[in-house]
């Protein structure tokens, strides 16, 4: 059944139960005042987001032309926000730091993107995908949010269409759907296996005509340094021209941070080397809460690791799951063989074995644990890595047989075409090799329902945010955030912000500028002069397989204290030992690379602080202590059902962080009830 009979999570027999007041993370932070999301309306659930919207102050069409807005991030939600807003008459500053906006990471997003259409009158709805993504992220995402971006999913797909946008159609014409992780219906639109690419190419035609209206101005090659706040509220960025080196102010009203996840934290991953935390991490620094960024969701269909040359992992979309069977030898004598020569009974097709109603489409989280497993008993296939094979087989024999080999290119040609050029393997010959990998992250700082973060002034959407997806993403729901955020969301609620401009200009000189200003060029002077020994990659790869050991797809209370004792000496050396080549006045990728390694090492300490505190296991974030009988994430609702958003409270003269603030966001369902997650 899609909706279990199952005993509340704190019912359940825990094989390690919380003691009271016992706390893992006790010496490591501070405790913070409780917070509270005053902006999510009360009342029927259904009616929140129609209630919020009427009562956003609204701000008239000659005031908007009088107020700037700037955008750093040009993805999905930073795209779509720019183009909706500068529509809308304001005057916008869009920043990216790669050579064009098509290049954002969300051309990477490869299934689809969900939407409660319903075209397959499969039992679709909006409530259902509202349940389905609570349940997905196991209970530990804001309810109010979570029904909000069900209810105007719909709207997306009807505005992609608009601009073009080629959604695979059936026979008749009608939009064709297929079914993603974690649900029983068929949801998710999709182009092939390039949504995300054809998504961003209409938001970025969208972004472009106001580009060329006027209304946005693109700064590609910038990258946001330092965030610029004055008398509390945010007014502008500090930014780097990546060719020139020239450190520029730029200056507005409000600034929208849509800058996407921070994965890259753990070095291998599947994001783009660009990817980073820095614009987040230095809103941070200045007083914005990071919410939750403990929970990271590792990806189940990824190539596996070859060896310790490589910077980077492949995503393979969750959309082969669809008619892909996962298997793995049921006997380890049989992991050697190929797999063509290991006959159907001597296979153990273990996701449809553990969770028949589910089968190969249960929650990435879920499905990740469950190879690992498989591999941790020494059953995985594929050659040798530091002595252990790390993979399981991803099969289309079934589904060839079935659909024929046409049919299945018809759906994934392009996904199966960059497999064979990746391993040299043909996927329609031989079953693809699959393990999981660092995907997405669900932490980010912490919002209200209106994307404002603790910082008045300081929106925040996408990826970048905490708001929509709890403790693990169901498959094909990222596009949908971010184009829900920037084309239905912030344009609603920011101007309930913005109504109270025009606001005062701020001068290039003013003191709270020059000092942003003065503490970019100080650390870039810092990583110019240390003139040390070691890269910033090999720090970056160290740090990463600390984060990946004690911080990845299981976290214990020893091994994350051991985590953080590792990270912090090894940002010490950082500081006094890294060698950036090159000057400051020019293309110089070695000064890119050691910021934003500075800043990953803050934010892996306070992930490991953060999973310190949740003695729980939820989703993506499974502690050992914390499991049923059979090996599933055991939550702890009474202790753990809670947002956590850290204040950042200063840094000592060694660069070493103070014990970050913890604040509490009580989290609060009325129209579903917590239950302990079942897909079996």
């Amino acid at each position: 059944m899609d909706m279990p009979d199952t005993v509340t999570a704190t019912d359940a027999s825990p094989s390690g139960m919380l003691d009271g007041d016992y706390d893992d993370a006790a010496g490591y932070y501070t405790p913070g005042t409780p917070l509270v999301d005053t902006k999510s309306p009360a009342g029927p659930v259904a009616d929140r987001w129609q209630t919020r919207k009427f009562e956003a102050r609204l701000v008239n069409p000659a005031n908007r032309r009088k107020l700037d807005i700037i955008i750093v991030g040009t993805g999905l939600a930073g795209a779509s926000a720019a183009a909706t807003l500068g529509e809308a008459g304001y005057n916008v500053k869009s920043f990216c730091y790669q050579d064009s906006p098509r290049r954002a990471h969300s051309i990477a997003a490869q299934g689809g993107i969900n939407a409660a259409k319903n075209y397959k009158e499969d039992g679709d709805s909006v409530h259902r995908l509202f349940y389905d993504t609570v349940k997905g992220g196991d209970y530990r995402s804001r309810e109010s949010n979570v029904y909000r971006l069900a209810e105007v999913s719909t709207n997306i797909i009807d505005q992609c269409v608009a601009q073009g946008v080629p959604f695979a159609r059936e026979y008749g014409g009608l939009l064709d759907n297929r079914s993603f992780g974690g649900v029983q219906v068929s949801r998710t639109f999709y182009a092939r296996g390039q949504t995300g690419q054809q998504l961003l190419i209409g938001a970025y035609q969208a972004l472009e005509r106001q580009v060329a209206a006027g209304t946005v101005s693109m700064y590609a090659r910038h990258e946001m340094l330092e965030l610029i706040t004055i008398e509390g509220k945010a007014r502008g960025i500090i930014a780097r021209d990546m060719v020139t080196g020239e450190i520029q102010t730029h200056l507005a009203d409000v600034v929208v941070l849509a800058s996407g996840g921070y994965g890259n934290v753990f070095y291998l991953s599947t994001n783009a080397m660009g990817c980073n935390v820095t614009a987040a991490w230095r809103a941070h620094r200045k007083g914005a809460y990071m919410a939750n960024p403990c929970f990271t969701q590792i990806h189940p269909t990824c190539i596996p690791v070859s060896g310790e040359h490589q910077s980077k992992l492949t995503l393979m979309s969750e959309s082969l799951r669809n008619d892909g069977r996962i298997w793995v030898p049921k006997n380890q004598a049989d992991c050697e063989k190929d797999p063509r020569d290991i006959p159907e009974e001597d296979r153990d097709y273990f996701l449809e074995r553990i969770y028949p109603s589910f089968g190969n489409l249960v929650p990435r989280d879920i499905a990740s644990r469950a190879a690992k497993y498989m591999c941790d008993e020494g059953r995985g296939v594929g050659p040798k890595v530091d002595g252990v094979r790390r993979g399981v087989y991803l099969d289309f024999a079934a589904a060839i047989e079935r659909l024929g080999r046409d049919g299945v290119e018809e759906k994934y040609d392009n996904l199966l075409d960059m497999y064979e050029r990746i391993t040299g393997e043909n996927p329609y010959e031989v079953p693809m090799r699959i393990y999981p990998a660092v995907h997405y992250v669900m932490g980010g700082l912490w919002v209200d329902y209106d994307l404002q973060s603790t910082i008045p002034g300081l929106f925040v959407t996408g990826e970048a945010n905490f708001s929509d997806h709890g403790a693990n993403r169901l498959g094909a729901s990222a596009l949908m955030q971010g184009l829900a955020d920037g084309y239905f969301v912030l344009p609603h609620t920011i101007r309930d912000y913005l109504a109270d401009g025009p606001f005062e200009p701020i001068a290039d000189d003013h003191p709270a500028v020059v000092e942003a200003r003065e503490s970019v060029k100080g650390r870039i002077d810092h990583f110019l002069s240390v003139n040390g020994t070691r890269s910033v990659d090999s720090y970056h790869r160290e740090l990463g397989n600390i984060m990946w050991e004690y911080c990845g797809m299981e976290r214990t209370e020893d091994g994350l204290k051991k985590a953080i004792d590792l990270i912090r000496t090894l940002k010490d050396d950082f500081y006094r030992n890294v060698k950036v080549l090159g000057s400051a006045e020019t293309l110089n990728q070695s000064l890119e690379k050691a910021g934003r390694v500075a800043d990953f090492f803050e934010l892996g300490e306070l992930m490991c602080i953060d999973a310190l505190n949740r003695r729980e296991s939820c989703g993506g974030h499974f502690r050992g202590e914390s499991q049923t009988e059979d090996g599933e994430a055991l939550r702890h609702d009474d202790e753990f059902a809670y947002v956590a958003a850290w204040e950042w409270a200063g840094d000592d003269e060694s660069n070493q962080m103070n014990a970050p603030v913890l604040h509490k966001e009580e989290l609060e369902y009325t129209a579903i009830e917590m239950k302990q997650r079942s897909y079996k």
